[in-house]
């Protein structure tokens, strides 16, 4: 039996309206929250909020870390009102489509604007906060960081397709690229705390007016993402650390083939 009842709306954040082409964790979003409790709703299931690529066609269930936030839902207008960007750093921003997030135009833009952020942020002194959480989410924040900026660096591929040392993560390999790259490592790093910093900013008004969110998160990660990268052992690989299955679901009543989705299986442990 039910001792509580309550409804609420499934609605991810990408599809609140912008004028930067992609729905983020701006006004907009805390306008969304007075509606639900003006209309006296009690749930905002989300979908994933974490990062997405253009490979996977940037889908919410499709993320290359279980960790990291979505840059592309960090809110220009509260970087603005932190201080990290000031008006002319918006530059000339481009006429997005509505009803469509038109992901090369977007990404493009928000890493520009991104990149304005972090530059402003080297120009202050005031870090505390920044290093606070950098202490504090080291356990995934350090190997997101390294990951993506490789990623980067090596021209997209996979990470299966690195060098060899950067592939197998050896030390000397690791410590080398941190040196290379210091800048880009750091910026990635600082993207994430834009991001948590907005993202705890919502919850804590959500919880205000009586919302609760709902999480959702797919039942595998990616071949392709860090988490992989780092936890090999975890997953069903071979001695070259290619995928010896994947993920899917047998033939049964909605689909006659079946589904072959890909994702790399767990090696569980008894």
């Amino acid at each position: 039996m039910m001792n509580r009842r309550a409804s609420g709306i499934l609605f991810h954040i990408s599809s609140l309206p912008s004028s930067y082409g992609i729905g983020d964790l701006g006004p907009a979003a805390y306008q969304f929250v007075d509606f639900l409790a003006k209309t006296k709703q009690r749930y905002w299931q989300i979908l994933p909020i974490n990062p997405t690529d253009g490979i996977n066609g940037h889908s919410p269930y499709s993320s290359y870390s279980a960790y990291a936030g979505n840059p592309l839902l960090i809110s220009p207008d509260f970087m603005k009102r932190d201080g990290w960007l000031a008006k002319n750093d918006f530059g000339r921003v481009p006429k997005f489509k509505s009803g469509v997030v038109e992901y090369p135009v977007v990404s493009a833009w928000k890493e520009k604007i991104l990149y304005s952020a972090f530059r402003n942020f080297r120009k202050t002194e005031d870090t505390k906060v920044f290093q606070s959480f950098c202490e504090a989410e080291q356990g995934w924040l350090d190997d997101f960081a390294i990951f993506s900026a490789a990623k980067s660096k090596f021209g997209g591929r996979l990470w299966s397709d690195w060098p060899k040392g950067m592939r197998l993560r050896e030390s000397r390999a690791i410590e080398t690229f941190i040196k290379k790259y210091p800048d880009q490592i750091l910026k990635i790093k600082f993207e994430q705390f834009l991001f948590f910093k907005q993202w705890e900013e919502l919850k804590s008004y959500c919880a205000s007016k009586n919302i609760e969110t709902i999480g959702d998160m797919p039942i595998y990660v990616n071949y392709d993402s860090v988490d992989v990268w780092t936890n090999p052992k975890l997953f069903k690989l071979d001695k070259n650390l290619e995928l010896k299955f994947v993920s899917g679901v047998p033939p049964d009543y909605f689909s006659k083939t079946g589904q072959r989705w890909g994702n790399p299986v767990y090696d569980w442990v008894e």
